[in-house]
C-alpha cells in the first residue's frame, strides 16, 4: 500500500510500558518474556510496530529512565538473551521494534557519574555537567528540575553542583564534550546491530545547556499555560532558554541520524516537551538529516473541545511543513485519554471509539499506549499504592504517573486479571478486570473488536497513511477535515463531540466509506449520533 514510503511513515505504534504488560515468571513485573509470549495479540490489532519504555539496568528510581548500563537489560526484565528472542519474534509477525534511548541524563549509579563525582581531573571528570557555586555557596544559575527544586545538586567531593533536569539521581550528560557524543552514538550503534528498526529520543531536546550558565527569565504567566503547568512544580515559571532548546542540539541530531542513515530502513522519533514544542518539531525534522519525525504532546492535555483540537492540528501542520509528526492521546506519562477525554455523563464505550478514529485519521504516524484499545480508564490509587516519585512528592496536588500504568488486564476471572501470578508492582482495580481481552475478544461489538477492525481497516486507506491534511474545520462541537493523495478520492473525516446528535451538510456526490463502527446517516444531509464519526469518499 505505501510503495516506497519508509515504514515508519503513517504506521500505527503500540507502546509497552514493559512493567506492565505481561509478567512471565510470577515476580509481580512484566518483564521481555512476557512482551514476547504477547506478541501475537499486539500482530492481530494490525499495528507496524511497537514501542518498548525503558528495560535497561537501572536502579529503578525513575522506573528505568535513569540508566546504569546502556547494554544491559535489567534483571527485572529478563536477560539480552530474551530480548533478542522477543525482537526475533516481532519480525517474525511483521512487527517493527522501537525501543527508548535516555540519553540526555544517566543514573547516577552509571559507572561515568560514579568516576566523574570523585574529583576534577579523572578521564570522565568533563563528562556531565559541573559547575561552580556561587561566592555564597548558592547553585550557579536559577534553572529547575522537572521533578520540584533547583536542577543543582552538591557533590562535595568536586565542591561543585552537578545539573540534573529530573531528579537528583539522574545526572545530565555533557554534550558540549566530544568524548559523550562518540560514546552515546556507540550505545546507539549497539543495538542497531542487534536489530532495532528505530528510537524514540526521550527528552530530544534537553541535551544541551548554556555554556555560559545564565540564568532563565520569568514566563509570563498570562501566556498559554506551560506543558508542565499540571504537575505541580515551579518549573512552569520560567521560559527554559538557557537550560534546554540550545541551538546546538540541531548538530548533535545531525549526528544521531548520519549513523541511522548507514543503517537499512531505520527511524528516530524525537519526544519534545516545551511550551512552544509545535514550532521545536518543525526544526527538529526539516529536512532529511535530523528527526525521521517529532512526538506531540498536544493531545496529552485535558482540553479536547473541537475549537483545540483543530487549532492544535491546524499549528502542528504550520509548524512541522515538510516534517513528520507523531500523534498520540495517552502514553506512561499522563492520565488516560478514557478518562481525561471522558464526558462521564455518557457511555464511554461511542468516546472511546470516536477518540480512537479521530487519532487514526490524523497525517502522521500514530501511537496507540497499551491498555487504549481496551478503552482502559486511569486507576484511582491511594497514596500508600504509589510508586512514583514524583506523585510521592507532590501529592496530593499531582498524584503522579502510576494512575496510567497499572498492569494490562489479560483474563478477567484470574487474579491480577492475569497479569501475574504474584501480587503485580500496582494493583489491577475492579473496572479494569471486566475490561480484560478474554472478556472483549468475544464481543464484536467492544473496544477491542473495534480497535482491530480499524487499525485493520486505515491499513488500506493511503490517504488516512501518508496522505496530505487540509480543510481542517471546527463548527457546532463537530471536528471535520480533508485527507488528500495524488490519484485517489478525497476522504472527508467528520467527528461529533457532542453528547447529543448533530446534521451537517457535506459536498454533493458524497459517499459514506465502508469504515469500521461508524454509525452515520446519510441522505441530504450527514447525520452523526452522539460521538459519532463519519468517513466520507469524494469522488
Amino acid at each position: 500500500m505505501k510503495g516506497n514510503q519508509p515504514w515508519w511513515q503513517g504506521a500505527t505504534i503500540y507502546q509497552i510500558y514493559p512493567r506492565s504488560f505481561y509478567d512471565s515468571n510470577g515476580d509481580g513485573i512484566g518483564d521481555l518474556a512476557g512482551i514476547g509470549q504477547k506478541l501475537e495479540y499486539i500482530a492481530s490489532l494490525g499495528v507496524d510496530a511497537i514501542w518498548i519504555s525503558p528495560f535497561f539496568k537501572s536502579p529503578m528510581k525513575d522506573f528505568g529512565y535513569d540508566i546504569s548500563d546502556y547494554r544491559a537489560v535489567d534483571a527485572i526484565f529478563g536477560t539480552l538473551t530474551d530480548c533478542k528472542a522477543m525482537i526475533k519474534r516481532a519480525h517474525s509477525l511483521g512487527l517493527k521494534v522501537i525501543i527508548d534511548k535516555v540519553v540526555s541524563h544517566t543514573s547516577d549509579q552509571h559507572p561515568w557519574f560514579q568516576l566523574s563525582r570523585q574529583d576534577k581531573t579523572n578521564s570522565k571528570s568533563e563528562w556531565y555537567v559541573w559547575a561552580d557555586p556561587n561566592p555564597d555557596g548558592t547553585p550557579p544559575t536559577n534553572w529547575q528540575s522537572v521533578f520540584g527544586g533547583s536542577a543543582w545538586e552538591w557533590e562535595p567531593r568536586r565542591k561543585q553542583y552537578y545539573l540534573h533536569n529530573f531528579l537528583s539521581s539522574q545526572p545530565d550528560l555533557n554534550y558540549h564534550n566530544d568524548e559523550v557524543q562518540h560514546q552515546i552514538l556507540e550505545e546507539f550503534r549497539f543495538w542497531l546491530d542487534l536489530g532495532i528498526d528505530g528510537f524514540r529520543l526521550d527528552t530530544a531536546n534537553y541535551y544541551y545547556h548554556d555554556a555560559l550558565l545564565r540564568d532563565n527569565p520569568a514566563r509570563d504567566q498570562n501566556l498559554k499555560p506551560s506543558f508542565m503547568a499540571t504537575s505541580g512544580t515551579p518549573y512552569g515559571y520560567q521560559e527554559h532558554i538557557y537550560d534546554k532548546n540550545r541551538p546546538e542540539n540541531i548538530l548533535w541530531l545531525q549526528r544521531m541520524r548520519a549513523l541511522l542513515d548507514s543503517y537499512p530502513d531505520r527511524m528516530l522519533v524525537g519526544e519534545i516537551g516545551d511550551s512552544d514544542a509545535e514550532s521545536l518539531m518543525g526544526e527538529y525534522t526539516r529536512g532529511n538529516d535530523r528527526l525521521h519525525m517529532a512526538y506531540s504532546f498536544q493531545f496529552l492535555t485535558t482540553r479536547h473541545d473541537a475549537d483545540f483540537i483543530c487549532a492544535s492540528i491546524r499549528q502542528l501542520e504550520d509548524s512541522i511543513q515538510d516534517g513528520w509528526p507523531a500523534w498520540a492521546m495517552s502514553n506512561h506519562d499522563v492520565p488516560r485519554v478514557a478518562s481525561r477525554w471522558l464526558n462521564p455523563a455518557c457511555d464511554p464505550l461511542p468516546q472511546n471509539k470516536l477518540h480512537l478514529a479521530l487519532l487514526l485519521a490524523l497525517r502522521g504516524s500514530l501511537c496507540i499506549y497499551n491498555g487504549e484499545e481496551l478503552g482502559l480508564t486511569e486507576t484511582e490509587l491511594t497514596y500508600e499504592q504509589l510508586q512514583d516519585p514524583y506523585g510521592i512528592t507532590f501529592w496530593p496536588d499531582f498524584k503522579g504517573r502510576d494512575g496510567c500504568r497499572t498492569p494490562m488486564p489479560w483474563y478477567r476471572h484470574q487474579p491480577h486479571a492475569g497479569f501475574s501470578r504474584h501480587t503485580p508492582w500496582l494493583p489491577v482495580p475492579p473496572e479494569h478486570q471486566q475490561l480484560a481481552v478474554d472478556e472483549q475478544e468475544s464481543d464484536p461489538h467492544s473496544m477491542l473488536s473495534f480497535s482491530r477492525q480499524i487499525i485493520q481497516w486505515r491499513k488500506h486507506q493511503p490517504q488516512l497513511c501518508i496522505g496530505d491534511i487540509n480543510a481542517v474545520n471546527a463548527q457546532n462541537d463537530i471536528v471535520s477535515f480533508r485527507r488528500t493523495l495524488s490519484h485517489y478520492a478525497e476522504i472527508l473525516c467528520v467527528f461529533n463531540l457532542a453528547a447529543n446528535s448533530q446534521t451537517l451538510a457535506v459536498p454533493a456526490g458524497a459517499k459514506l466509506m465502508s469504515a469500521p463502527g461508524q454509525p452515520a446517516k446519510l441522505d441530504q444531509q450527514l447525520t452523526l449520533p452522539a460521538f459519532g464519526f463519519a468517513f466520507l469518499s469524494l469522488e
